[in-house]
């Protein structure tokens, strides 16, 4: 079978460029050997936000006598919960099958392996590609922590095959990951402690935004441990997870435990080394072109070990994509937004006012509080903020950090006017409509030169 362009792995990187390359009159094969739609879509983004989604309505229905709206004997089925989740991820792995198919691009299932620079071994056969583009992904990674192999320790993948609500959890790991589940399984009432080896949770976002969420988890129930290694976990009747912490030894317990303490490329097996491909530690080193040292073979996405989004995996196979029919794009990571779909969500792009500053640059912040937006407030929210900097003397925008309803959604717009090189003043200029959470984007502007209408004047 003779290809111009093959990719192995059908994540949100490598679908997207198989479809692209098909787009661009590439005769393409895209070879997965589990679920098209990869982590992102199976195990990963869509079940947890779908599991979220159903916990943010339970968590607010219990304050909805506020709104006039009263519930008798509240409950949640976490079976139909789990149900609903499979469902939405089944249409959309089945629209992802009918597109492949719709734009031309011939899919197999099962587990390639290279063999050289342009064959690919997959279910006894060979595939023939001129061009090949790696895509294949990551799996949670897992500490050597003694006990990790207990059967009630979990990773994500475990958690969202759940088809009954644990009762309480120990989660290990205090990233973005580990912070949703327990958003979600705190919100569902159930005990949840996190334990975190960093000095705080959520490293790299701005420490006043964490601050602040770090309360609401605590009012919902969540005990943060940071600061603390994981020594050990043990298992009878409950999980046990021992730690020390400022030199003491201590414990917590739960039903369950999860490991989220980040991820590895799954390059394990694939034939780099048949091939001769260049690894930068345990990742799969690439140029600015998406090329590795084998000048036909490019890789995107989590193998690559640059930012493990799937946004940047999608945009990582379109640049690949172009560089294939000889357009030489280049791959910036200066412009891209990151989500933590906590309540309230955070989304945040480009420097916080720390790393502004740690850069040399002279900045100006404009922040603004959600309680002070009119729309927040009628959706029963109060906190969360955002934080905007730019040049001191251009007012060209760094960054943005939002704790706020839908920041997630709204992060966008700052990605545009960064990707723009757009100005304070640009976005100060735009009318935003009203009411809208999105007018704490504007407020922010007119706050970075103290000109905010709707907040007190700065001392």
């Amino acid at each position: 079978m003779k290809y111009d362009v093959a990719v192995l792995g059908g994540g949100p990187g490598g679908y997207e460029a198989a479809i692209r390359c098909s787009q661009y009159g590439l005769k393409t094969v895209l070879i997965e050997a589990r679920e098209l739609g990869g982590t992102c879509l199976n195990r990963g983004c869509i079940p947890t936000k779908a599991l979220l989604h159903g916990a943010e309505f339970y968590d607010e229905a219990k304050g909805a006598q506020e709104f006039g709206v009263l519930f008798n004997n509240l409950a949640f089925d976490y079976e139909k919960l789990a149900a609903y989740k499979d469902k939405i991820v089944s249409r959309l792995r089945k629209g992802i099958e009918g597109l492949e198919k719709a734009h031309g691009v011939t899919v197999i299932k099962g587990f390639g392996v290279l063999k050289n620079a342009n064959e690919i071994a997959v279910n006894g056969e060979t595939v023939v590609a001129d061009h090949i583009i790696l895509a294949t992904g990551s799996a949670p990674f897992l500490p050597p922590i003694p006990g990790v192999d207990n059967k009630s320790v979990m990773t994500s993948d475990e958690v969202l095959e759940m088809k009954q609500c644990p009762e309480s959890l120990v989660i290990i790991g205090g990233g973005i990951i580990g912070i949703e589940f327990a958003t979600l399984y705190a919100s569902l009432g159930k005990k949840v402690t996190v334990i975190e080896m960093q000095p705080d949770i959520l490293k790299g976002i701005d420490k006043e935004i964490v601050k602040e969420l770090s309360q609401i988890l605590k009012r919902k129930g969540v005990q943060i441990i940071a600061g603390a290694k994981v020594t050990g976990i043990e298992e009878a009747g409950e999980i046990t997870v021992n730690y020390e912490k400022d030199g003491q030894l201590n414990h917590a317990t739960g039903s369950h435990c999860i490991v989220s303490v980040g991820r590895k490329a799954q390059i394990d097996q694939i034939g780099l080394d048949a091939v001769g491909i260049k690894l930068s530690g345990s990742f799969i080193e690439v140029d600015t072109y998406l090329r590795t040292n084998i000048p036909n073979i490019y890789a995107i996405g989590d193998i690559t070990g640059k930012i493990q989004l799937a946004h940047v995996a999608t945009k990582q196979g379109m640049v690949a994509a172009e560089n294939i029919i000889g357009k030489q794009q280049r791959m910036n990571y200066e412009v891209v937004p990151s989500c933590l779909y906590t309540n309230p969500e955070i989304a945040w792009i480009g420097l916080s006012e720390e790393e502004a500053i740690k850069a040399g640059k002279n900045i100006k912040i404009g922040r603004y509080g959600v309680g002070g937006n009119g729309k927040s407030s009628v959706m029963g929210h109060s906190k969360g903020l955002i934080k905007l900097v730019c040049d001191h003397a251009t007012g060209e925008v760094y960054g943005a950090q939002i704790m706020a309803p839908r920041a997630t959604d709204m992060i966008g717009e700052i990605a545009i006017i960064m990707e723009c090189e757009g100005t304070i003043e640009e976005l100060s200029d735009t009318i935003h409509p009203h009411p809208t959470v999105c007018e704490i984007i504007l407020e922010a502007a007119h706050d970075v030169e103290g000109l905010c209408c709707n907040a007190p004047p700065k001392k």
